[in-house]
C-alpha cells in the first residue's frame, strides 16, 4: 500500500455534448511526477457522463497501485459538487455512474475532492482530446507522437490487378491479419 498522498485529475469532453467523447486521467505522486497518463475514447457520451467516467478510472487507477490516500481534482464543478454533496444528482443516467464514482471515493483511507481550474488540468484535458481526435487509447499526450497506425484501406491484386477496399477495420488487429489472396490466385497487398 502506497502512503503517500496521490493526486487524480481526471476530465471528460464530448464533441456535441451527446457526441463522440473521450477521457483523460493523470495519477500523480506526491512530488508531482505522473505515475499514470491515460486517454481513452468512451464512444458517443455526454459531457458529464465523460467526467463521471473519467473520475471512475481515475479512481480504478489510484487503487490498482494501492493508494490509501487521494486528492481528486477535477474542472467539473458539477461532478466536484455532487461528489462533496452539494448538488443532487438529478439526471437518472447520471446516478449509476455517481453511486459507481462514490463507492469507489469510500475505498480510500483518506480522500478529497477539489475543483480544479481548467488552466491546471491540461495534461487530463490534453489525453482525452487526445484519445477523441485518435479513437484510440493514448498514454502520452504528446501530439507529435505518430499517430496509432491504421490498416491500409486498399488492397490491389499483383496479378490481375482488380482491388479491394477495407471499410471497416478488423477486431482482430492489422498485425495479425494474413495477406489477401484473389480469386485469380494473386497476392493482394
Amino acid at each position: 500500500m502506497i502512503d503517500e498522498i496521490l493526486t487524480l485529475e481526471f476530465d471528460g469532453g464530448s464533441r456535441g455534448n451527446p457526441g463522440p467523447a473521450g477521457i483523460g486521467v493523470v495519477v500523480r505522486a506526491a512530488d508531482g511526477t505522473p505515475l499514470v497518463t491515460l486517454g481513452r475514447p468512451i464512444g458517443v457520451a455526454t459531457n458529464n457522463v465523460a467526467e463521471y467516467k473519467a473520475l471512475i478510472l481515475a479512481l480504478e487507477k489510484a487503487r490498482e497501485l494501492g493508494a490509501a490516500k487521494i486528492v481528486i481534482r477535477g474542472d467539473s464543478e458539477l461532478i466536484v459538487k455532487q461528489m462533496r454533496g452539494e448538488y443532487r444528482v438529478k439526471h437518472p443516467a447520471m446516478r449509476p455512474l455517481h453511486e459507481a464514482a462514490q463507492s469507489l471515493y469510500r475505498e480510500f483511507k483518506q480522500a478529497k475532492i477539489e475543483h480544479n481550474l481548467r488552466h491546471k488540468n491540461e495534461l487530463a484535458d490534453k489525453l482525452a482530446n487526445l484519445a477523441m481526435d485518435r479513437r484510440a487509447e493514448v498514454t502520452d499526450a504528446d501530439e507529435d507522437a505518430p499517430p496509432t497506425p491504421r490498416i491500409e484501406t486498399r488492397f490491389s491484386c499483383s496479378r490481375c490487378g482488380c482491388a479491394i477496399e477495407v471499410k471497416k477495420a478488423s477486431s482482430i488487429g492489422a498485425e495479425r491479419l494474413g495477406a489477401f489472396t484473389c480469386r485469380c490466385g494473386g497476392r493482394m497487398g
